[in-house]
């Protein structure tokens, strides 16, 4: 600690192998308490490193990292600890930006980004008070004081050039109508001081963007703002309040349950049940209590309220009473869709300590859920047999389903806190891949196989996403890491109901219907990320080669 404050203020390229290492690890920490996969983790720290002059070794588990740097003169090694797993995406979107503007200041092109200005502007603003309910708003509000005050500059030198008799710059027919009528152009209209920027606020680390890259050791950007900029990242407050979190998971799980081939009373008690859940699950967390107990309590109390629900509709209409089967629905909130899948595609990384240990907590979490929906199925006598079919026209069913995809993965967004054109982005991927998976298994296609090109259209989509921002098609502030689009547009794929089945026929003591439903589930969900790692083996040369 005594040589990182040593180092403080001095820049960050020239400062000794601790304060770089202070760096390298820190990125690697708060990415890997995004959620996010191990080989993420490590390859944004190895982009972190290679403009350092670092070379770094690192061992990535689910909650901690161990970590060697060196500079060739001395190393140093690094462990940190996370008391605990999570997932935000917007903070994993936010770390990708901070790499880039990290690089492009040390004289590097950047890595993830077509154009680093976006990163730029979006980094700097993080300390906008405007930042904290969208990034973006921010650049965009930054953007509009600078051009107001670029247009109040200009004005004032028209003016201070007709006060001195010269022609202003610009049309001169505009100068003469200006003379004239007595008053100025509109254009030319000044206006208040107030709009512009304190002085040298954007001056710092914009000079660079276009010049000609900088010799090693010559940037100006030390170690304390680099840290600055981290603690700014890491002390973001949640994008969605609790109500506003437990109003995704309502909508996601009633959706979800239509997929699974319910209807109107089933929607119903699924969204009252996983909107409390939910809305208690986030103020639990808030209190920092153990996730496993918090899992089993939330689950516990979504499905008694969608029980609840539905025998108070049942007093009005005692159809109501035979939808035995909504209160599954109404706990898949709780599903650990991303280290379910970033554990998957850790294993096919050969990263295989850090996808048991991320598939061990999936199992864990949904061991808890599942227990906890037994046990509430068992006090109230419920017996889940499944969805009645419907009945509807099938191009009409169609068009509900691709509705309810959209809802759904809309929804699951929110509670990974993804920015809303993020999840805007990822809820139109998983309409149209979640459509196709249910409409080729009306035509007997397996679910498993129908789960697996499910998984590889979302990652090739998302993959196609992204290169078209690259290529100027879309707005570069639209280029959204994959993992942040392909995991919640797939996580609507995940059986849960085969997985609640396999713990209420178990908790029956029928384990030959408990391992059918097992075993189903387990095939479904093992396509998951092999769907997705085949995605990024087409379109990723690191993944296709093993360098």
């Amino acid at each position: 600690m005594e040589d990182i404050e040593r180092d403080w203020d001095t820049p960050v390229s020239e400062a000794g192998i601790a304060a770089k290492s202070s760096v390298i690890v820190r990125v690697g920490m708060l990415d890997l308490g995004a959620g996010t996969g191990s080989f993420r983790v490590r390859e944004m720290m190895h982009r972190i490193a290679y403009p350092l002059g670092v070379h770094v070794r690192a061992d990535v588990n689910l909650t901690d990292i161990e970590a060697s740097c060196t500079d060739g003169k001395n190393r140093i090694t690094e462990v940190v600890d996370l008391p605990t797993t999570g997932v935000n995406t917007e903070r994993i979107w936010l770390l990708e930006h901070f790499t880039d503007w990290f690089n492009v200041n040390l004289g590097e092109k950047s890595m993830y980004h077509a154009k680093p200005t976006v990163s730029e502007e979006l980094v700097e603003q993080l300390d906008n008070p405007a930042s904290r309910k969208s990034a973006m708003r921010a650049v965009k509000q930054a953007r509009c004081e600078r051009e107001d005050a670029e247009d109040a500059e200009d004005a004032e030198n028209v003016i201070a050039g007709e006060g001195e008799g010269e022609n202003a710059v610009g049309d001169a027919a505009e100068g003469k109508a200006s003379a004239e009528g007595g008053q100025l152009p509109s254009a030319a209209m000044p206006r208040s001081r107030a709009h512009k920027p304190p002085k040298g606020q954007y001056a710092e680390h914009f000079d660079h963007v276009g010049a000609a890259p900088l010799p090693a050791g010559g940037s100006g950007i030390t170690v304390g703002q680099v840290h600055n900029r981290l603690d700014l990242i890491e002390r973001r407050p949640p994008l969605y309040s609790p109500l506003f979190s437990g109003l995704g998971s309502a909508l996601a799980c009633a959706a979800f349950v239509f997929l699974l081939g319910g209807g109107p009373y089933d929607m119903i008690g699924a969204f009252i049940g996983a909107g409390i859940g939910q809305y208690l699950r986030r103020l639990l967390f808030a209190r920092r209590l153990n996730q496993f107990f918090v899992t089993f309590v939330c689950v516990a109390i979504a499905a008694l309220a969608c029980v609840g629900t539905l025998r108070l509709i049942g007093m009005f209409d005692p159809v109501a009473l035979q939808h035995d089967t909504a209160y599954i629905g109404a706990m898949l909130f709780v599903i650990p869709g991303f280290p379910l899948i970033t554990g998957g595609l850790d294993i096919a990384k050969i990263d295989f300590p850090s996808g048991i240990q991320r598939t061990a907590y999936t199992l864990s979490i949904i061991l808890m859920a599942t227990l906890a929906g037994w046990m509430v199925a068992t006090i109230v006598h419920l017996n889940p047999q499944g969805f009645a079919p419907l009945g509807l026209d099938p191009w009409v069913n169609g068009l509900l389903r691709f509705i309810a995809a959209f809802v759904g993965v809309w929804g699951f967004s929110v509670l990974f806190n993804s920015p809303q054109r993020m999840c805007f982005t990822a809820a139109s991927i998983g309409a149209i891949t979640d459509t196709l998976r249910l409409t080729i298994v009306d035509f007997g296609v397996p679910p498993e196989a129908a789960a697996f090109i499910g998984a590889l259209l979302s990652g090739l989509l998302a993959s196609a996403w992204r290169s078209s921002v690259r290529r100027g098609i879309l707005p570069p502030h639209l280029d959204y890491p994959r993992i942040c689009l392909t995991v919640p547009s797939i996580v609507i794929m995940v059986p849960g109901l085969y997985m609640y089945q396999a713990m209420f026929h178990l908790g029956q003591f029928d384990t030959q219907s408990a391992l059918n439903w097992a075993f189903r589930a387990f095939m479904v969900i093992l396509c998951l990320p092999v769907g997705l790692a085949m995605a990024r083996v087409i379109t990723d040369k690191s993944w296709r080669y093993d360098i």
